[in-house]
């Protein structure tokens, strides 16, 4: 991309579409324009109207655009990512959340519809994005969350904090042992990628967390099926989990929790595209008739 602020604003979005795209961007024009509006900070609508002027390309510009030709993740560019009502702050050593997992979350908050102070914890939260949606949108919940990387939970800290999240650095497979059967919810998105399964996008492969991408094993259900077992532990008789994982696990997933005698009305569910990407389940109560 051309060096300095010589072109307009316009051209230079124009001209950095061109540069992303070549270097296989997914999406090269929203983020063009995203990076400008980095920059001017006047937001997306305001930035479009200026483009139709004379304004001049901001200062810094080239550069940034050159930092994702590289396939360096825009959240990382910007510090930022947008999930649902909250704008994260994340960077190198945390998983960038998806507009998938915003489905999930509102499975969470559907079911928690009608209870007063319900109880809620995310495992594996990651940069916050479940837990903290949940304690913003949910009045009167109680939620926590368990992260076990150390930079991980360091970002969660930054974003669920100010919301009120009881956050704790912590194994999936065992924490808060001391609230065994209080949650009303259990939701995790853990790591679920086989071990074999790189992903194909540099900005995952180069930049996520492997700790937050691979699930232990072949097939990568080691650390779901350590969720569901925390998940059953932590619950009440009658309590929700509810779980992210691969579209190719989903049947293995619902096949494993109705073996188990722990669970019913386990359900799949599709995500924005129409991809099996979440189970649900009920914790069984064990002094119901059978």
């Amino acid at each position: 991309m051309t060096e300095g602020t010589g072109l307009s604003l316009a051209d230079a979005v124009r001209e950095a579409t061109s540069v992303l795209a070549a270097a296989g961007v997914p999406s090269p024009r929203a983020d063009a324009e995203l990076l400008a509006d980095h920059l001017l900070g006047v937001g997306l609508g305001r930035l479009r109207a200026l483009m139709l002027g004379d304004t001049p390309a901001p200062d810094g510009y080239p550069e940034l655009i050159a930092e994702r030709a590289q396939r360096i993740p825009l959240q990382h560019i910007t510090g930022v990512a947008h999930f649902r009502y909250l704008e994260l702050a994340v960077g190198p050593g945390v998983f960038i959340p998806r507009p998938e997992t915003e489905s999930v979350v509102q499975l969470v908050i559907d079911r928690l519809q009608g209870l007063a102070h319900p109880k809620v914890v995310d495992l594996g939260t990651g940069s916050g994005a479940i837990a903290g949606s949940i304690a913003h949108e949910v009045p009167g919940a109680e939620v926590h969350a368990v992260e076990f990387s150390e930079f991980a939970h360091a970002w969660a800290a930054r974003n669920l904090l100010p919301l009120g999240v009881h956050l704790i650095r912590g194994d999936l497979r065992d924490a808060l042992r001391e609230h065994n059967g209080t949650f009303d919810v259990v939701v995790s998105n853990p790591p679920y990628i086989p071990a074999e399964a790189v992903p194909n996008e540099p900005e995952v492969a180069l930049h996520d967390p492997p700790e937050a991408l691979y699930g232990g094993g072949a097939d990568g259900m080691e650390l779901p099926t350590a969720a569901a077992a925390s998940a059953a532990r932590l619950l009440v008789p009658g309590g929700y989990f509810v779980m992210e994982h691969a579209e190719v696990q989903a049947g293995w997933i619902a096949t494993m929790l109705e073996r188990s005698g722990l669970w019913a009305e386990v359900a799949t569910h599709r995500d924005l595209n129409g991809r099996d990407r979440a189970t649900s389940a009920v914790l069984a109560d064990p002094a119901a008739p059978r």
